[in-house]
């Protein structure tokens, strides 16, 4: 499982899906693109953007499964949930939540954080400046290899608000897709 609220998909989030497929050995990765982000303080663009941006970032990379049940349900979107209804979709399966070294390290603030650790092995990539989650029980974690890429949703929204290029941080596909529907341009 992948989840964020991918405002937009980014070169570093295509990274981390297929660094993960090819290290994990991944049958399929879901990637959750958030419905109510109670997290964030500044508010996130619409999620009919959001999902469709996924899906063409991701579109040729294999085994990938855009899931919009987040999106879908009502109220706040909790990971932990969103684990727990792929352990009942698929019982017996292995489960995996992909984190970048940033959020791994808020996960203390997550939503019942003490249980994602026994609903799925924690794997975590490498953010610049970022460090181990001293936080996770031995075991309970494996580090995602991968090179750390400075790439980051707020920069790509303040450089497209400033009127700036982003077709080195996005997929070309979400490139068109951003200027197309005029996201993030000034208000």
């Amino acid at each position: 499982m992948f989840g964020g609220a991918f405002d937009p998909p980014h070169l570093a989030h295509v990274a981390l899906a297929r660094a993960a497929i090819e290290q994990l050995q991944l049958d399929r990765l879901y990637l959750f693109p958030t419905g109510d982000a109670w997290h964030r303080s500044e508010p996130i663009s619409a999620a009919e953007h959001r999902l469709a941006m996924v899906k063409a970032a991701f579109l040729d990379v294999p085994r990938v499964i855009v899931d919009d049940a987040e999106v879908r349900r009502p109220g706040p979107t909790y990971t932990v949930d969103t684990l727990e209804d792929l352990r009942r979709r698929h019982p017996g399966a292995a489960l995996f939540l992909l984190l970048g070294e940033d959020q791994a390290a808020r996960l203390p603030t997550w939503h019942r954080h003490a249980d994602l650790a026994k609903l799925a092995t924690l794997c975590v990539a490498a953010r610049p400046g970022g460090s181990s989650p001293t936080h996770c029980k031995a075991g309970s974690f494996r580090r995602i290899e991968m090179p750390a890429m400075n790439i980051s949703a707020t920069e790509i929204r303040h450089r497209l608000r400033e009127g700036q290029g982003v077709s080195t941080l996005v997929p070309a596909e979400v490139a068109r897709y951003i200027a197309e529907h005029q996201l993030y341009s000034r208000p």
